[in-house]
């Protein structure tokens, strides 16, 4: 794929190891781990049977349940709304039922790993996604101060978009140790990940993402800043993390996860559904054709969870939105934490004070989108000049803008079929601006933006049904769309990622593992949401009596010898 603004290093060729999420805070091989067939350990036949609570059915909590039970422990699965989490697909009412929007997550890069460890598991397909100039794109404009530029190369562009690409190469490079860290990932050299990481955390944790830039002689220009912010690298324009540490964008570029984007066809929800009705080959303690879903009542999850608090013993006890109250050795919570402050009543000892601050200090992203159906990849169609010439070029294009709508992906099956347009992905400041609007008023303001862009087409007259739209800030268990880290908050979030080594803790506070995309180093991605999960398994499996077999060492296993670097507090 070729990205708006490409890698500071060409992709490799067949020959080298492909990058994956492995590292850079904590060079673990989830994928390894997963794959093993000594599996992820055993706990004591004692312990067979043993309830854990686990708190939200999102990926994070699905994945972290699914593995409980192979162990031979039953899961209790919480979830206030839906299985899935932000791994949310829906339909379009009155629409042919293969149209769907992906309301939260819709792209995964190659190198998550872990988590296609899972897309295989449960048999789902993947397919290109139609990202700003790659390969399955057909056609990208670019619409800054009311210029547009049509491409379907990056060397279509003007001259100064590939300055601004090669300003963004130089910059990492010189910046960010770039080529050496590439390197070091793709043949896993931890020594060199940790040697080259551990400078760069020390330097660079408390500046953003624009001081970095800034910072660089390849950005001394202030409209290469501008244009780079507006169109950015992979998925295009970036500005709106400009304010977030640069800590948070090395880790995308390094680990590729914003370029070589896979769609789930069919939709991404389809992962913890599956999950949940899915029965292990290799199961513990309970019969052949168990699986998550047989485990519950009804099939089905428990409600809200209302309060947590600890009793005697060092149970942690769940009320939940029905009433019930149950008390578990251990549970694990992979909701967004802001829950913990706002929806669910909790005792100050669940964490340590240390651990209420970092969960205090999250700093969520706002995420806006809104799709119509269409009755046909119309985009498709062959533009004319105003004599009714040919001109060569798409009617209407992947568009990226400094208007309203930011960016507008186009979204098909086929020439035949019906179709999808995702008429605006916004965040941030972007995002905010729609908030008050509903969602027929949302897309009047987008067809207006996008008809100064396009003023020959009427997209209007190919809309079938009414548009479905998502603002993450406004939904009542997310507030948020994911976790961002601003300048200074590294040594938060390694309270939070490093939660599960829970004999570092007070006795008292063990018991409650967090999990979560939010409790990564890579918010945002869902890759982050498999491998904080299987942190907390093993949390579980530790705290229960367990253990991993010698040949497969769990990530707590070998923590000590990876720990993610450690700053001063003073």
């Amino acid at each position: 794929m070729t990205s708006t603004v490409p890698n500071a290093v060409q992709h490799a060729d067949a020959q080298q190891p492909p990058i994956t999420m492995f590292g850079p805070d904590f060079p673990y091989a989830y994928d390894d781990f997963l794959a093993h067939p000594a599996g992820l350990g055993q706990i004591p036949a004692t312990e067979h049977g043993t309830e854990v609570a686990v708190i939200g059915g999102g990926l994070s909590g699905i994945v972290a349940a699914y593995e409980l039970m192979k162990m031979g422990l039953k899961p209790v699965v919480y979830e206030a709304d839906q299985i899935g989490g932000r791994l949310r697909t829906v339909g379009f009412d009155g629409c042919d039922p293969s149209l769907t929007a992906e309301m939260g997550a819709m792209r995964f890069p190659p190198s998550s790993t872990a988590l296609q460890h899972y897309i295989d598991l449960v048999g789902l397909e993947t397919q290109p996604f139609p990202n700003p100039l790659s390969e399955v794109t057909p056609s990208t404009v670019v619409d800054l101060k009311g210029e547009s530029h049509y491409a379907e190369t990056l060397d279509d562009l003007p001259q100064v978009y590939r300055d601004v690409a090669d300003a963004w190469n130089r910059c990492l490079e010189e910046g960010a140790d770039f080529s050496d860290m590439n390197r070091a990932m793709r043949e896993r050299d931890v020594p060199r990940i940790r040697e080259i990481w551990a400078k760069l955390v020390e330097k660079l944790d408390n500046q953003t993402f624009y001081g970095f830039l800034c910072d660089s002689d390849a950005f001394r220009s202030f409209r290469h800043r501008e244009i780079f912010g507006q169109v950015g690298f992979g998925t295009g324009g970036w500005d709106t993390d400009f304010p977030n540490s640069i800590l948070e964008i090395l880790r995308v570029v390094y680990t590729e996860a914003d370029d070589h984007h896979r769609g789930i066809v069919g939709g991404s929800q389809q992962l913890p559904v599956r999950l949940w009705e899915r029965e292990p080959q290799k199961i513990v303690h309970w019969p052949y054709g168990t699986c998550l879903k047989s485990l519950h009542v009804d099939g089905e999850p428990r409600p809200a969870v209302t309060r947590l608090h600890r009793t005697a013993g060092n149970r942690i006890t769940v009320t939940d939105a029905d009433g019930d109250i149950r008390t578990y050795q251990a549970a694990i919570f992979t909701a967004q934490s802001w829950m913990l402050l706002s929806k669910i009543a909790c005792d100050d000892s669940l964490f340590p004070i240390d651990h209420w601050t970092a969960i205090e200090r999250t700093h969520y992203m706002e995420s806006s989108k809104l799709f119509v159906p269409v009755d046909r990849p119309f985009w498709l169609d062959k533009a004319v000049d105003g004599r009714g010439n040919p001109t060569g070029r798409d009617v209407m294009s992947m568009t990226l803008t400094d208007r309203m709508t930011r960016g507008t992906y186009l979204l098909d099956d086929g020439p035949d079929r019906p179709a999808v347009i995702c008429l605006s992905y916004t965040w941030c400041d972007d995002s905010l601006k729609w908030l008050p609007l509903s969602a027929n008023e949302r897309m009047e303001v987008m067809l207006k933006s996008l008809g100064e862009i396009y003023p020959n087409v009427d997209i209007r007259k190919h809309i079938i049904g009414n548009p479905v739209t998502v603002s993450w800030e406004n939904e009542p268990y997310f507030m948020g769309a994911f976790k961002a880290n601003l300048p200074g908050h590294y040594r938060y979030q390694r309270r939070l990622f490093t939660h599960f080594m829970q004999e570092r803790l007070p006795e008292d506070k063990r018991g409650i593992f967090l999990a979560g995309d939010d409790i990564s180093w890579t918010a945002g991605w869902a890759e982050g949401a498999v491998q904080t999960a299987l942190n907390a398994v093993w949390g579980v499996m530790h705290h229960l009596g367990g253990a991993t077999d010698a040949t497969n060492p769990g990530p707590g296993d070998v923590y000590d010898e990876i720990a993610p670097v450690e700053l001063p507090e003073d």
